[in-house]
């Protein structure tokens, strides 16, 4: 891991920090010591741009600032090479096993938390729940969860980019359908790394709906389980806790967005079918 960490950075590394959130000084910081090993052709530009890269940054770039120096790059090139063979050798073992797990894991996501139950998610949240109020995190009544019948469980974060791009969007729709649909209701699963970040990223996006409260997040594991390998991740269910539309299909991410169509036909429809299931 050592050696790795000192290798140029590629495309698709920066590409990856930019989407993550990382800012332009940190970026730029990190080509500073670690250099950058790939030639900026139109098709890498691009992938940068869509990434979020600035004008800035690219300039910096192409500039030849941030280059591997002359006596340095056979070696840094013969690094890389030996790292790819590594990965590809690791990628080969875990192949084998890929299938198995990606099967388990569909079973248990599909799996509703307890069987038989109209009220499992409710149960699960009582006593865990706080929401933003007056600029405040507060405790959430349990009472107000009683006439819900689906859910959306968000799996986000403050420190992810993607999902402070997406946040915007989901709270817009809430507030748009929340008074047409009081059987509907979305609790917030925070993976940010404090109490104080998350309490930082529902203040700063004005989230309506209820969270679990960060210090209980180690109660909710039946909640937990539902998400997928990545944020953002939105995964409406259910009161029983059966999943109707995902952010992942047949394992595959295809994203929060889709899920809100999803859960705009299942409100077309006036019942719960799961959407997703069809995809």
């Amino acid at each position: 891991m050592a050696t790795a960490a000192t290798l140029p950075l590629t495309t698709s590394e920066i590409s990856l920090m930019l989407r993550s959130g990382y800012s332009l000084p940190t970026i730029e910081a990190e080509l500073a010591t670690r250099h950058f090993a790939d030639q900026l052709d139109e098709a890498k530009r691009k992938e940068l741009i869509k990434a979020g890269a600035t004008t800035q940054l690219l300039d910096a770039i192409e500039s030849g600032k941030f280059a591997v120096p002359k006596d340095e790059l056979e070696k840094a090139r013969q690094k890389m090479e030996d790292q790819a063979r590594e990965r590809a050798l690791m990628a080969e073992r875990a192949k084998r096993n890929d299938a198995l797990y990606q099967n388990q894991l569909l079973k248990q996501r599909a799996r509703p938390v307890r069987q038989g139950s109209a009220d499992a998610i409710a149960g699960v949240a009582k006593g865990n729940l706080i929401r933003l109020q007056n600029g405040n995190l507060v405790s959430c009544y349990d009472e107000e969860l009683a006439p819900k019948q689906i859910y959306g469980l968000y799996f986000s974060a403050h420190w992810c980019g993607p999902c402070r791009k997406f946040t915007p969007q989901l709270v817009a729709y809430y507030n748009q359908i929340a008074r047409d649909h009081p059987e509907f209701e979305i609790i917030f699963v925070s993976a940010d790394k404090s109490a104080n970040d998350m309490g930082i990223y529902m203040r700063e996006s004005g989230m309506p709906w209820p969270a679990i409260e960060y210090s209980k997040l180690a109660n909710v594991p039946t909640l937990q389980k539902y998400a997928g390998r990545g944020i953002p991740d939105l995964v409406i269910v259910d009161a029983s806790g059966k999943v109707l539309a995902d952010s992942y299909v047949s394992g595959k991410y295809v994203g929060p967005a889709r899920v809100l169509d999803d859960l705009s036909t299942i409100f077309a429809r006036g019942s719960s079918p799961q959407v997703a299931a069809n995809r």
